[in-house]
């Protein structure tokens, strides 16, 4: 039997939020993962699936961090392969990288396809003497190495394929480390391994161990992603990351137990909507009543980190954005919650520029352009409660203009809409200095369509 730990995005030296503790939160999930689950369980080896740095230049803290770590696993005779990943990964113009001197010290194995030649890709034994290779055996195992390849995945998978086909060992288990993106598993649109080329492997290797999307996912019970061990940024929070512990049986038969079970920083994200408040006091009585309602409170007397919690201001905000006073919020939720970090958004949109917020962006062009026109319209107290009726008048005179109607016609068609008195109309005089002008009508019209252009300009962009 086989048993390994496939970990990945260990983001040593990550710092985020201008927070010194952020640092030390990726070595402090790093070394427990070692101790929680690496030595207890005497694993055969641990694999690293790139990004073992946050970046290629690493500084001497964050080297001993890796160091700590390093010498735990070698003192425990436990072998570790690596690869580079794309923030740990050398220079293109240079030979040496701190992941290459961990490895020349003995501390792992990293693993590098060894030359690409005549579109071909050469994989090569591991040499102890130079202390380099693309492919090491260890217990039972075949363990190969792949570079960052970015954009380039797709047609990379080919070459690698032919690689593989000619260095595996049937009886050995074949396990392959990839750093790469694989479709359907982000959320922006961006270029990724697609799964019909992933797949071309399966009949090469046993198991592939991914890196580099920070969010566990598995593949056909075959290839599999840990997550990074830390959340790298608050908008990580949702997702759920740690590692694997895997144990093979004599018929290659893959058990991969995922594992979270170790010290990592809580993140919380919060919303308050600000639509509607007088003034600014209001707000913050708002945003700390929901910090005392939603948010996570850090007990002091538990050794899990306090939390780091963002707080974002949405809605229609009635006055101007320089009354708030956010400083004062933030430490006031930090005194309530003892987080470590409180981020505090204002995305509110002040009420003179509040046109047609919130609408998706698959919002058909016809609604997007009468809430526009209608969001103009209820600018003006007068006219606030008429503006959905207003709107439907301005888009019925732009339809008959539009379709070369005569003048007369549009004058009639305005005079006959507001002089049609809805339930609960003023009296005559009233309703005559509220009603607007066809002249204001024309204006408002003219500004919808500013409006609207810049709304669909921007839902295409989306």
């Amino acid at each position: 039997m086989i048993k390994f730990l496939h970990l990945s995005d260990v983001h040593l030296g990550c710092r985020r939020y201008n927070l010194d503790e952020r640092t030390k939160d990726f070595f402090r999930s790093w070394h427990d993962v070692i101790e929680r689950h690496a030595l207890p369980n005497s694993v055969d080896f641990v694999l690293i699936a790139g990004d073992f740095f946050d970046r290629r230049n690493i500084d001497p803290q964050t080297m001993n961090h890796a160091l700590a770590g390093l010498q735990l696993l070698k003192d425990a005779g436990i072998p570790v392969v690596a690869i580079e990943g794309n923030h740990d990964r050398r220079d293109a113009v240079s030979d040496y990288s701190w992941m290459r001197s961990f490895s020349q010290a003995g501390f792992f194995y990293l693993l590098e396809p060894a030359s690409y030649e005549e579109g071909r890709v050469e994989l090569s034994a591991w040499d102890e003497e130079t202390r380099r290779g693309s492919y090491i055996d260890i217990k039972g195992a075949r363990i190969f190495g792949s570079h960052w390849y970015g954009t380039s995945a797709n047609s990379a998978m080919t070459l690698l394929s032919d690689a593989l086909r000619d260095t595996r060992d049937e009886k050995l288990f074949n396990v392959l480390l990839l750093h790469t993106d694989v479709e359907g598993q982000l959320n922006r649109p961006i270029p990724a391994l697609s799964v019909e080329k992933l797949k071309e492997l399966r009949a090469l290797v046993d198991y592939v161990a991914l890196g580099h999307t920070h969010k566990r996912f598995e593949l056909d019970g075959w290839a599999f992603n840990p997550g990074s061990l830390e959340a790298c940024s608050i908008d990580e929070y949702r997702e759920e990351r740690g590692l694997y512990l895997v144990e093979v049986g004599d018929d290659k038969k893959v058990s991969a137990r995922f594992v979270n079970d170790y010290v990592q920083r809580p993140f919380q994200r919060l919303t308050f909507d600000v639509s509607g408040a007088e003034d600014p006091e209001v707000v913050h009585a708002g945003v700390l009543e929901t910090v005392r309602r939603e948010a996570r409170a850090h007990d002091a007397d538990s050794d899990r980190p306090a939390p780091i919690i963002e707080i974002n201001l949405r809605g229609h905000l009635g006055f101007k954005n320089s009354l708030l006073n956010l400083r004062r919020m933030r430490e006031e939720a930090i005194a309530e919650t003892g987080a470590l970090h409180v981020m505090l958004k204002n995305q509110s949109v002040p009420v003179e520029y509040a046109v047609a917020a919130g609408l998706d962006a698959d919002t058909s062009r016809k609604e997007r352009e009468r809430r526009i026109i209608a969001d103009l319209i209820a600018r003006d107290n007068r006219f606030r409660d008429r503006a959905d009726e207003m709107a439907a008048l301005v888009l019925d005179a732009k339809e008959f203009a539009l379709g070369d109607r005569p003048p007369e016609e549009i004058l009639e068609l305005i005079e006959k809409k507001l002089s049609a008195r809805p339930e609960g109309a003023r009296d005559s005089a009233t309703e005559q200095e509220a009603a607007p002008s066809s002249a204001a009508l024309g204006a408002l019209e003219r500004n919808a369509q500013q409006a609207v252009g810049g709304q669909l300009s921007a839902a295409s962009n989306d």
